[in-house]
């Protein structure tokens, strides 16, 4: 198989060298000329433009950012041919997915989303989004994701719009909270002491807000512009910071334990086994310790 990679960021470059591994044939292409040449040098991959690259490739992984893929899609739709398979791996689904059928009706399009970023080692144990909308993508999507489960992906397949639902939780809160919890921290002044004196929880907590708050700042910003339902958490999360210090500014310990008591029982009925996590909390500061 003959796959085309278009865009060579750090998403495009993790795929490209994932499938040279794999034995396929790869060319790929970016605007950014300097770019493509460094990749080309590093993975001794075939690069060229983009349609050029569309040419004699089974199938087309799209690997741009979503404020440029309506133009990525415009300019290489009049080039796909009857046969080729078109993907995508943006952060949002409904968006693309209606892109792609907009300006490609000759060709078998599928939405999906790896849910890992370039610093995944591998396929094996993480998760792998598929969104079809008809029957010609459902069959691709079947295929495609026994593919990537024999790679060891676990693969999730739902429509786009549930796709970014739940996105807005799993991606979007996060991204949003690590950003506004890094602004207060560094507010108040307080930041440097902290991280030196800080234990285990914290010492978690920011490395994931550093982590986050390092990512690419026009991806991160697009992600939290382009989730549907991300105001409507943010907006359900201040209502329920308001309600937890007005306890905290009423000094109402009886009423914080019963609230935080209430909390372990409803956790417990959707995830029973919770508890662990703070066994794991210790294992994941091992492995951040080491690697750091």
């Amino acid at each position: 198989m003959r796959i085309a990679i278009i865009g060579a960021g750090r998403m495009g470059r993790w795929f490209t060298k994932f499938f040279l591994e794999q034995g396929f044939t790869v060319v790929a292409s970016d605007k950014d000329g300097a770019k493509l040449q460094k990749l080309r040098e590093e993975l001794n991959v075939e690069i060229a433009d983009n349609v050029k690259a569309l040419e004699s490739a089974d199938r087309i992984l799209v690997c741009v950012p979503i404020d440029n893929f309506e133009d990525v899609i415009r300019e290489i739709s009049a080039h796909i041919k009857t046969g080729q398979e078109v993907m995508d791996i943006c952060s949002v689904k409904e968006t693309p997915v209606n892109i792609m059928h907009k300006y490609i009706s000759n060709a078998v399009t599928l939405g999906t989303h790896p849910m890992f970023g370039p610093g995944a080692k591998s396929l094996k144990g993480q998760n792998f989004i598929l969104t079809p909308t008809n029957a010609k993508e459902q069959v691709l999507a079947r295929d495609f994701g026994k593919w990537l489960e024999s790679k060891g992906a676990n693969v999730f397949f739902m429509t786009p719009k549930e796709h970014d639902k739940i996105m807005s939780i799993v991606i979007g809160l996060p991204c949003f909270l690590c950003h506004v919890v890094c602004d207060a921290l560094l507010s108040s002044g307080e930041f440097k002491k902290a991280k030196e004196a800080s234990g285990v929880s914290y010492k978690l907590l920011l490395n994931l807000i550093e982590a986050v708050v390092s990512e690419e700042t026009e991806l991160a910003a697009s992600v939290q512009m382009n989730l549907p339902d991300l105001y409507d958490l943010g907006e359900l999360l201040s209502r329920k910071i308001g309600e937890w210090l007005d306890i905290v500014k009423r000094k109402n310990k009886t009423e914080l334990v019963e609230k935080i008591t209430m909390l372990k029982s409803e956790l417990a009925k959707v995830d029973p086994h919770y508890s662990k996590a703070y066994r794991c909390m210790y294992k994941m500061l091992e492995v951040v310790n080491g690697e750091c």
